[in-house]
């Protein structure tokens, strides 16, 4: 190894690169004989194999995707992996075609986001045996956060707001969602406050000055007087409630063609049967007169 480190690429001078100031290279240390396992070499102890859907924001019966466990700096970082415990080169013909499609769909719901302008696919398994492949969105005008650089400007910028986060969430799984599996992400629920009082309605349509509590206090005065009739007759006794007098059947329509019978009906009832009798004919007297008839007509 050199006494001294070497020269600074020269990416450190693109716009893009994250960091400024004064930069040393790290020592490059030396090559071990034998590489340590990878997490979850074994299926027994893999993370990914004993997570349940729950944990997922989308999930197929060969196909699960997830996100982190907080919002972080780019609008969306998803990471997709295989159900079954098997690395890249290990996927069989049918589940490596599927996960062609499955990167192209994934990579377009992530870009229909709104503000994503490229979405950056990563795969580099040094660290899990499980497949996993990563998706990252780089947002729209952002040109700094172009090329190699984007992961480490997510753990750099400010994390978005949890309720966007969210809604991307529930967005990207609907649309996978469209072509099977089933979405498991939602959205934010909506934190809405009722107000203290709505405003009334006046007359003319305008709002009451003072809210609800002045408009149910500022009554009209002749209602107040009509309660207080109404307050009077309760505790002195209405005829109706005397029990002198028979109170009055409801009125009926004066349109309808039975209009008169009604009538008839209702003073025969209100007058009684000595009332109905006096104006009527003797039955008995008009029989006898008729039978007077035909015998001097015999």
């Amino acid at each position: 190894m050199p006494e001294t480190p070497p020269a600074l690429p020269s990416f450190t001078a693109w716009p893009t690169f994250p960091f400024d100031g004064e930069l040393n290279v790290k020592y490059l240390e030396e090559p071990v004989e034998v590489e340590p396992p990878r997490h979850g070499e074994n299926p027994a102890d893999c993370r990914a194999c004993q997570a349940p859907d729950e944990a997922y924001v989308w999930v197929s019966d060969r196909w699960r995707v997830r996100s982190l466990d907080r919002p972080t700096g780019l609008p969306m970082v998803l990471i997709l992996e295989s159900r079954s415990h098997l690395d890249l080169g290990d996927l069989p013909n049918m589940l490596a075609a599927e996960l062609g499609v499955m990167t192209v769909r994934l990579e377009r719901a992530v870009r229909s986001l709104s503000g994503v302008a490229r979405v950056h696919i990563n795969r580099w398994g040094d660290g899990s045996a499980h497949l996993h492949v990563w998706f990252l969105a780089r947002p729209y005008g952002r040109l700094q956060l172009r090329g190699t650089f984007l992961s480490l400007w997510d753990e750099i910028l400010p994390p978005i707001e949890e309720a966007q986060w969210r809604e991307n969430l529930a967005l990207v799984a609907a649309w996978l969602e469209g072509f099977g599996g089933r979405a498991l992400a939602e959205p934010p629920r909506i934190d809405w406050q009722a107000p203290a009082q709505f405003p009334a309605a006046s007359d003319d349509g305008g709002a009451v000055e003072g809210g609800l509590d002045h408009a149910v206090a500022a009554k009209d005065p002749a209602e107040e007087g009509m309660a207080g009739e109404a307050a009077k007759d309760a505790d002195h006794g209405s005829p109706a409630q005397s029990g002198t007098e028979e109170a009055a059947p409801a009125e009926r329509p004066s349109n309808s063609d039975d209009a008169g019978l009604v009538q008839t009906e209702d003073s025969a009832h209100n007058l009684g049967p000595a009332a109905v009798s006096a104006d009527a004919p003797d039955v008995a007297s008009v029989e006898a007169g008729a039978l007077r008839q035909e015998a001097g007509s015999g």
